[in-house]
């Protein structure tokens, strides 16, 4: 086969050492993360990090996700992305900022995310609930929000994709708030975050995702998936990669590594590919390009190289 080719659709880049301040890493600790303790992360994770961590494989680029850095630094991220890119234009080759819907300056971030040129869209985390049996249906900053859906439909002016992050008890949900934005792209997280392995807790799972999948502007990251508690399920989580590409499609899902995040739950990067190549079983090789690159290069307008290393 041809050597695979990776592009990395959701990863994070921090420097503990700079001016910049990510509260959740330098700060008190949040119990209510939702892999478990993160403490083993606590530490800059930079451009020489994350290609030591993915050595001997073919990744191309990358695009970068935000990584929750102080939300009075959502443009300082960027123009601190900016000069990665400067320096070397694989990693990041484009970028995921952030904005929250609800901000009283929500135009002024968009238009200067979009002055960047390197910012393909945004990730606004709604307010979600802890469990499927509690409600936020309706607070401030939640799915119903009025002024957090007028803020969601402001991207397309930009151009921009959303990246939805919702455990998988808010799929469903999901999928009903944005099935009248068709001019945008949203982009699922982390398959979906299927946090619960019960039969149940699946079951509620992809009846969310079958719904996102039904409307046509919607694609999936294959990515953490890891568990509370920091747990790493093998052949559990080759069959969440499975039913995730029988739903969406190999044209419509992009591997993502999320680095250094992974790292909380499994091994090695070897075996995050592992583990979606187990699950992706005997696909093409068209259909593994798709995967691994060909669908996060369309999603994020990442420009690739015409010959393969």
């Amino acid at each position: 086969m041809t050597p695979l080719r990776i592009l990395d659709a959701h990863h994070h880049f921090w420097d503990l050492s700079s001016a910049g301040h990510w509260p959740w890493l330098q700060d008190e600790i949040d119990g209510d993360f939702f892999l478990g303790d993160y403490s083993a992360m606590r530490h800059t994770f930079m451009p020489t990090e994350y290609g030591a961590a993915t050595q001997g494989w073919n990744v191309i680029g990358s695009v970068h996700c935000e990584a929750e850095r102080a939300r009075d630094e959502q443009i300082a991220e960027t123009d601190w992305l900016a000069a990665l890119h400067a320096a070397d234009p694989r990693f990041p080759a484009a970028v995921v900022g952030h904005v929250y819907f609800t901000q009283p300056d929500l135009d002024d971030i968009l238009a200067a995310h979009a002055e960047s040129g390197l910012v393909r869209g945004v990730r606004s985390k709604p307010l979600t609930s802890r469990t499927p049996a509690e409600s936020v249906a309706g607070d401030p900053g939640s799915m119903q929000d009025p002024r957090w859906i007028a803020g969601l439909h402001r991207l397309a002016e930009h151009g921009f994709s959303w990246d939805l992050r919702v455990p998988f008890h808010h799929l469903a949900e999901a999928a009903n708030v944005i099935s009248d934005i068709t001019g945008t792209t949203v982009v699922v997280n982390h398959c979906g975050l299927p946090l619960d392995r019960s039969a149940d807790g699946l079951k509620m799972w992809r009846d969310g995702m079958q719904k996102l999948a039904a409307l046509p502007n919607t694609v999936v990251k294959v990515s953490e998936l890891g568990l509370p508690g920091n747990r790493w399920l093998g052949a559990s989580n080759e069959r969440i990669v499975r039913d995730t590409l029988s739903i969406f499609g190999f044209e419509r899902s992009m591997f993502a590594s999320n680095l250094p995040v992974a790292t909380l739950t499994a091994p090695t990067f070897d075996e995050v590919v592992r583990t979606v190549l187990a699950g992706a079983g005997n696909a093409s090789e068209a259909h593994l390009d798709a995967l691994f690159c060909g669908t996060a290069a369309r999603v994020y307008e990442v420009s690739l190289p015409s010959e393969v290393s």
